[in-house]
């Protein structure tokens, strides 16, 4: 029986992985998988991530409202930064709708989460370390825009990380760390929100059971700190420790996989 203690704990993992640049999709595997819990089902996992929706629009309400607001009025350069982020979404969101059959099934092997996991932990380190911060958000193209959109897709495969591959790339096109973290949460917010509504009939017709509730609450709390976490850890450190982390999960899958 899945218990509410369990759905505090995928709830605060979920919360702090999916802004933090390790995968939440992988530890969402790993953590049961290592601690030997049974599947919460699909309802629960839609309430997580429904929770980091939440998350999101509490730490960026005011820059939304600023973006939304941009439509009636004449802020240039916030109407052109939401348009930047709505092409940054669509790559994602169309390979997210053809590939979520494998997703869902192939995708979810620890050896490939691991694998995953060390190999863009290393490639994070590398862009980060070695791309000079050259450049803001105002800076950003539609072509750069798309790039980042297309790394977001990649987070398909779980221990890719979305916030990871988009923060990568925008490292690899010289955003500064900061902004890269602002634009990577930012267009997280229309794909989570659509993904979240497409699946929100699971949980409606699952109803909201208290270990669902929980996940859902945990997530979104635990979602606002590791936003704001990130974002002033950066403004002065690098992000090799996210990197080395990753390498050493994924470490640990391959010892408790072939031990």
């Amino acid at each position: 029986m899945f218990s509410s203690f369990q759905a505090l704990v995928l709830g605060a993992v979920q919360g702090l992985t999916e802004f933090l640049p390790v995968s939440s999709s992988a530890h969402l595997i790993l953590v049961p998988w290592l601690l030997n819990w049974q599947d919460p089902g699909l309802a629960f996992d839609v309430a997580l991530h429904l929770g980091t929706l939440v998350a999101l629009l509490i730490y960026y309400w005011q820059t939304w409202i600023k973006l939304l607001g941009s439509l009636v009025n004449n802020d240039v350069a916030s109407r052109r930064l939401l348009i930047l982020l709505i092409l940054a979404s669509v790559p994602g969101a169309v390979i997210g709708l053809l590939l979520e059959k494998q997703a869902e099934t192939i995708f979810r092997s620890p050896l490939l989460i691991a694998s995953t996991m060390a190999v863009l932990g290393v490639v994070l380190w590398l862009v980060d370390r070695l791309f000079r911060s050259r450049r803001k958000v105002s800076d950003l193209t539609t072509a750069d825009a798309l790039l980042i959109g297309f790394s977001q897709a990649l987070a398909i495969v779980p221990g890719v990380s979305r916030s990871g591959a988009t923060i990568t790339m925008a490292r690899a096109l010289g955003i500064e760390r900061e902004d890269a973290a602002n634009f990577s949460f930012l267009m997280a917010t229309p794909i989570i929100a659509g993904a979240g509504l497409l699946e929100a009939r699971k949980l409606v017709a699952a109803g909201m059971h208290a270990p669902v509730l929980w996940g859902f609450l945990a997530s979104a709390v635990f979602g606002v700190a590791a936003i704001a976490g990130l974002i002033r850890f950066v403004r002065t450190r690098t992000y090799q420790p996210f990197a080395w982390y990753r390498v050493g999960v994924a470490l640990l899958v391959f010892v408790v996989a072939f031990v």
